[in-house]
């Protein structure tokens, strides 16, 4: 029920999934809304769990955990917290979503706080930023673990065998950064990663790391930015081609196919979404504008997750290491 084009999108996207094989998923929301929807795909593999209510996408976190027990939020994650789902997958409210993740679900043991995981598109392959938003204040500790969290699931589901870490600074040299960073990087040199040292905002997608740790802060506006720069490439090429001659046009449409390759390879549609990494449960935040190819990938990534086992091999990096709560 959560999204901006949610149930209709929501409940498509799942029934792509349920078609291509990924499972068999628990739609939950609203009857009266997804009944209908369900029975325009007519497949058994689409199953309703009914939740009368939904968290309003601007609703306060805090204020929504002691009132998600009736929402579809809530029983979703219910039905992992108690083993009838293997993960959940949703489009809604990403505050709420991780508060009530964190109460319901509780972190791995060893790990402070979870972390939001976004796969990026980059010049030789995808690259994992966290965290993206989940915690805009952050000890180095957590850092660390964001590091050993994020290698696991570059090993795990992007197939990555020996993952580069490194953190996001304002400098490549080791001196460079605030105290925040220099200790993080002096714990992440003796974490079990392959830690390189710091990164440079324009490191990222030239793969100089498979994995780049930084504070949700810093995370969530890189990931806006990045949004914002890929949406204004795309407006500006359009707009040159509308604008230019006959030859040129011609041009632009010869080069149509290489044009949508690219664009397929750049979209938050093909990666779906971001898994919450550090709970006991397989949690991927979707898009909020996400539509139902963004709602597949999104369950592609969740299936992914559950199948390599990441809440698992997390657990086991992140044993040695100190929590700090």
């Amino acid at each position: 029920m959560g999204g901006d084009h949610a149930p209709q999108e929501i409940v498509a996207g799942a029934a792509l999934a349920a078609r291509e094989g990924f499972g068999r998923m628990l739609v939950v929301g609203d009857r009266s809304q997804i009944a209908p929807l369900l029975a325009e795909h007519g497949d058994e593999r689409l199953e309703l769990v009914h939740a009368p209510a939904a968290v309003p996408m601007d609703a306060n976190p805090a204020q929504v955990v002691r009132n998600s027990g009736a929402t579809s939020l809530g029983v979703a994650i219910d039905l992992v917290r108690d083993g009838q789902a293997d993960a959940v997958v949703s489009a809604g409210n990403s505050g709420a979503f991780l508060a009530i993740a964190l109460v319901r679900l509780r972190t791995i043991p060893g790990v402070a706080r979870p972390a939001i995981a976004v796969v990026y598109p980059a010049k030789f392959g995808p690259v994992v930023v966290l965290d993206s938003g989940a915690n805009v204040d952050c000890r180095p500790e957590w850092l660390a673990q964001f590091g050993v969290m994020g290698s696991a699931y570059a090993r795990a589901v992007l197939g990555i065998a020996a993952p580069k870490v490194g953190i996001i600074s304002v400098g490549e040299e080791r001196n460079k950064g605030n105290a925040q960073t220099i200790e993080a990087a002096r714990l992440l040199t003796a974490a079990p990663v392959d830690f390189i040292g710091n990164a440079e905002g324009k490191d990222v997608f030239v793969n100089l790391a498979d994995v780049f740790v930084t504070d949700g802060f810093v995370g969530n506006v890189m990931l806006k930015l990045s949004e914002g720069a890929g949406s204004l490439i795309t407006d500006i090429v359009v707009a040159e081609v509308k604008s230019s001659g006959p030859r040129e046009k011609v041009g632009a449409w010869l080069v149509r196919p290489a044009l949508r390759r690219v664009r397929t390879k750049l979209s938050y549609e093909t990666y779906g979404g971001a898994p919450l990494l550090g709970l006991r449960g397989n949690c991927i935040v979707a898009h909020g504008r996400a539509n139902r190819t963004a709602v597949r990938s999104a369950i592609r990534a969740a299936v992914a997750e559950v199948r390599e086992d990441v809440v698992g091999r997390i657990g086991e990096l992140v044993r040695p290491l100190e929590c700090v709560e």
